[in-house]
Formats: C-alpha cells, structure tokens, sequence
C-alpha cells in the first residue's frame, strides 16, 4: 500500500473522493476496492490495480480470544509481528513493531537476535489498519489505544514513528487520542527529550528491568550510552513538559533482578510522584526464567509499602508467541 500518497491516486477526481477513500480505508476498513459501492466501477478496478488493500498476513488468535498476534509479510519480503490485546469495556489496543527485528540485543528479548531495517509509515500504519480489519470483521469494537512495544526501538526510528502517530491521531485516519498512544523505550536520552516537544503529547514507557548501570548494560547492551542519571534527567524533562505519569516496564526475572535488595533499589529510583512502576512477568524466550508468582508479589507489597504506585501486567498472548519478548522467537 502507498498509503501516505493517497492523494496521487486521486488526482484525476472531485476532491471529495479522496475523502471517501480515506473513511473507506482507515475507517469502514474495507479490504479491497471492490467493496467501494460509492465510487464508479472502472475507478475500483483502476484502484485494484495501481493501490491493492490486500495484506499478506498469518493470523494467530489466543484460546480465550482476547488476545492475538498477526505475522504481516512487506512487499520486500521481510515479516513482522504485531500484536492485540481486547480488554473489557471496549478497549482494544494495538501494539505496534516499528522495525524488522531490533539492534539492541537485549538478552531476554526474541526480537532483538536478528535486525533487518526500520520500518516505513506506511509499514506500521500497516499494522493499525490490519487490527482494525479484524475487529470489524468481529464487531468488537474500534481500535482504541496503540503501544509502540513491538519489536524494535521506535527512537531508532524517530521521524517515521511519530509521523504515524500523526495519522493514528487523526481524526481522518484513525482519531486516536494521544492520551491512548505510549512509546517504549530502553531509554535513548535525546529521544525521549524530542518527544516531549511534540505537538502530540503521547505516554512515555521506560524499559527499565535493573536498577544498576552495570547489570543493565549486560543484560540490555544498548542502555551502555545512557546511564540512569541521564536517563532520569530526561525522563523529569518530559514530566515537566507534559504533566504526564511514566509507565516504567520491569520484568521480574528470576535470581537476576528480583530479589528484596533489588525492589528497595527500585523504589528509591521511583521516589516522583508521576513514575508508576509495571511489574511483568519474564515471558520466556530461553536463557532466563521467570520469577515465581510468591517472589512477585512480596516484590509487589515493598514497592506498595515504599509509597511506589504499581501495577501488574496481565499475561496475555503467551499461547500464540505473542506476549511482551517473544515477538519473532520462533
């Protein structure tokens, strides 16, 4: 798809066309033009041919049906992973890949073995429009919030990143809040300091995992330029920019970082009044295991008796491969 160009295709056209094509696309989620009953049929067959909708895709849905992960294949060949997670009250979130595998190599990640390329904007707009297909094809609802927590740094890939969130906002594409869209990173500085001037204020998720310098760039070998006091000087630079909370990500794996010394050190770290804390347990992806539910949560309870607002996060996905590490790891 040529979807950031939509307007070329419809140049030859009464300007409301080009309107049409947009809800048809982002909003009716319509899969192939044949389906475009408001426009003539040598138009459809024109768009059939020059903007097929077609996307080549594996589709794996969990057995409770809430949560899912979606293979997409690019036009160059590569794969990618995208994931859904369907929660009560209607919300359903997307969590996007913004790269064809990662450069970090973080230890207990499957998507960091292998690294490819970045992704375009119309790759990752892939993804949303994918995910809004199924759930009309469903009746579950829209799309309502995006996670930038697939594979891959999205500061890494800055411009195109945040000029999808631009789309994903939108209220002609997808008219996401940007309250409902977070980014995740290990923590590149400049990034996270860029971010914060953007016009479209979007949640910032911090991949923390270790308390340490030393222990996080052996386990997370890209934090290696960022150590935590820079890290936490711009992590304060977004709060004050924004007033937003900062969602830190921390996966408890066993006899590495989840000990009571370890959950003390955390809650010194996370002594501001907007940092929240998201205990995940360690998806496994081989060389690590996971922290047993007892030691997570007395891990929990010190955070809760230090004053730390914390919150645990759901295991879903596991059963198709699609849970928070193992995108890409098989």
């Amino acid at each position: 798809m040529n979807l950031i160009n939509l307007d070329k295709y419809f140049l030859d056209q009464p300007r409301f066309r080009l309107g049409q094509a947009k809800k048809l696309i982002f909003k009716d989620f319509i899969e192939d033009w044949s389906q475009a009953s408001v426009f003539s049929l040598e138009l459809r067959e024109k768009l059939n041919k020059e903007l097929p909708l077609r996307i080549e895709s594996q589709l794996f849905i969990s057995k409770d049906g809430k949560s899912g992960k979606a293979i997409l294949v690019l036009e160059d060949g590569s794969k990618i992973e995208t994931a859904l997670m369907i929660h009560p009250g209607n919300r359903n979130t997307a969590c996007l890949s913004c790269q064809v595998g990662c450069p970090l190599a973080c230890k207990f990640c499957a998507s960091g073995k292998s690294f490819k390329r970045n992704l375009t904007i119309d790759e990752i707009l892939l993804q949303a429009i994918f995910w809004g297909r199924y759930l009309k094809s469903k009746k579950f609802g829209n799309l309502t919030n995006i996670v930038f927590m697939g594979s891959g740094e999205p500061f890494l890939n800055y411009q195109n990143v945040f000029k999808s969130i631009d789309y994903l906002n939108n209220p002609e594409y997808f008219d996401i809040s940007s309250r409902k869209i977070s980014v995740s990173t290990i923590g590149i500085v400049d990034g996270i300091r860029k971010m914060s001037n953007e016009k479209n204020k979007v949640n910032l998720a911090i991949s923390l995992h270790f308390t340490d310098d030393k222990t996080r760039a052996n386990i997370m070998p890209g934090t290696r330029k960022y150590p935590l006091k820079r890290l936490f000087e711009a992590i304060d630079y977004y709060i004050e920019k924004t007033n937003r909370k900062v969602m830190f990500e921390y996966m408890m794996i066993k006899d590495i970082n989840d000990s009571i010394k370890d959950a003390e050190n955390l809650a010194i770290l996370m002594k501001k009044p907007l940092y929240v804390v998201n205990l995940i347990k360690h998806n496994e992806t081989g060389i690590f295991e996971s922290s047993d539910n007892k030691n997570i949560i007395k891990f929990k309870n010190i955070l809760k008796r230090r004053g730390v607002e914390v919150v645990e996060r759901f295991r879903l996905n596991q059963d198709v491969l699609g849970a928070c590490g193992q995108l890409v790891s098989k």
